[in-house]
């Protein structure tokens, strides 16, 4: 209990993002992940209104990270609709620096119920060596793992398991296997 009475206040969801980076030596060390230099953040598409009035300043933030960092940026829809600003980068820093900076503006503007999750792809040479997927849950303030087998939507859920035993002191890990949504067709 804080001061008065009340709970404290859990720490903003998007500052756990930069766990990422904390735990990038023992993603690299310990189990071979390593960045594979593309990143992307999935929202849910706007009415055409509201992403009129968000769009213009969403490109300015988007250009002048990409200036700063050097990333390059690009946005595109999915086959199910939802918009996400796909991000190339060899320095998962700055993958994870880009990302938090397009959602703190979503925020900022009142999109934050909009944000559906961050994916960063690491090369594997963990189990059947598949690519793998760190996804970031904004609702939760959540990582887990995605390894997708590449038949058809099937992924590795004991390499998942594996990778969540192994990453839980370092990575805020979702406790409910039931929410690890997998981003099948993510375009990162």
């Amino acid at each position: 209990m804080g001061l008065f009475g009340r709970k404290k206040l859990k720490e903003p969801a998007q500052e756990r993002l930069f766990a990422l980076t904390t735990a990038a030596v023992t993603l690299d060390t310990e189990l071979g992940l390593k960045p594979a230099g593309s990143a992307g953040i999935v929202f849910k598409a706007m009415s055409s209104g509201d992403f009129v009035r968000v769009d213009n300043e969403l490109t300015e933030l988007v250009d002048a990270v990409a200036q700063s960092s050097g990333s390059k940026i690009e946005r595109t829809e999915d086959e199910f609709g939802f918009t996400w600003i796909v991000v190339k980068d060899p320095e998962l820093e700055d993958l994870v620096t880009a990302i938090h900076a397009v959602a703190s503006e979503l925020e900022a503007q009142g999109f934050g119920p909009q944000l559906l999750a961050a994916v960063f792809k690491f090369d594997s040479n963990y189990g059947d060596k598949h690519p793998v997927y760190w996804v970031y849950g904004y609702k939760r303030g959540t990582f887990w793992p995605f390894i997708p087998t590449g038949e058809d939507q099937k992924r590795d859920n004991a390499n998942e398991l594996e990778l969540k035993a192994k990453l839980e002191g370092e990575l805020p890990i979702e406790p409910d296997l039931s929410r690890w949504f997998g981003p099948y067709g993510a375009p990162v």
